[in-house]
């Protein structure tokens, strides 16, 4: 992941989509897929049935995920060959109560073992992870990605700065995940504030990206953006997974 951010300096693209949707055997598929058509980094969802920080689309692709028999244990087994095909960043995103289930340091070393560069657990707080968790994230080289939002103060920020590795999940509202904003509606002052604070780590920005204006624009603050809802609403039953995630790629690198 480090090698990425210091490669390229802007406009990088990373796309969520939900492990175990549409169907629970496509997770490698889109994986490739979208490292074929120019996506830099991937966050792999967990699905997970409280999904506090994600909007209607997302929940429910949770909701459809679970139903076809997603796990953990089954993401993995998934995932155990996946870096014979696939060289990008992969990150796992998700909740840390199925984690916790699962076991902390079980966890970290399964994606030390399979290659995952990092996590992003909304729901684990920075304080919490550095009493607890920290040290087994080290030993298995695993970043684990912190977020900020338009309310985190700046003595917060810089704290965040301080533990992160790999890059900093820049939230560009307070609302949940959803594609539909419009470019006007993000926080221009907000990421000029930060902007201005030159913190060590690179940023991307989520929540809402949603098209190439959004994309862009958001790049004008950040190394990159984070395409989750507008990613995985794109998916159609009657379209190959191969030409669906073609043409999402090609629309969001594309200006009209």
């Amino acid at each position: 992941m480090n090698q990425l951010f210091a490669r390229k300096k802007a406009y990088i693209l990373s796309v969520y989509f939900t492990a175990g949707f549409p169907n629970l055997n496509d997770t490698v598929e889109i994986i490739q897929q979208l490292e074929k058509n120019g996506v830099d980094l991937i966050e792999i969802g967990m699905p997970f049935s409280d999904p506090t920080a994600d909007g209607p689309t997302i929940q429910r692709t949770s909701e459809i995920a679970l139903k076809n028999g997603m796990s953990i244990k089954v993401l993995f087994e998934q995932l155990k060959t996946i870096r014979e095909s696939v060289s990008i960043p992969l990150v796992l995103m998700g909740y840390l109560n199925p984690v916790y289930q699962y076991g902390v340091e079980k966890f970290c070393q399964k994606c030390n073992e399979i290659g995952i560069d990092g996590t992003i657990l909304p729901d684990l707080p920075l304080d919490e992870f550095e009493a607890n968790y920290k040290t087994i994230f080290e030993q298995n080289n695993l970043h684990n990605i912190l977020l900020i939002t338009p309310q985190t103060s700046e003595a917060r920020i810089r704290q965040i700065d301080d533990a992160s590795k790999g890059f900093i999940y820049m939230v560009s509202s307070s609302s949940t995940t959803g594609a539909g904003k419009k470019v006007e509606d993000f926080h221009a002052d907000y990421f000029e504030r930060i902007q201005s604070m030159n913190l060590k780590n690179p940023r991307l920005i989520g929540f809402g990206i949603s098209d190439n204006a959004t994309f862009t624009n958001a790049c004008k603050y950040a190394s990159g953006a984070i395409i989750g809802s507008a990613f995985v609403s794109s998916f159609n039953e009657e379209v190959k997974i191969a030409d669906s995630v073609a043409q999402f790629v090609k629309n969001m690198l594309t200006a009209d």
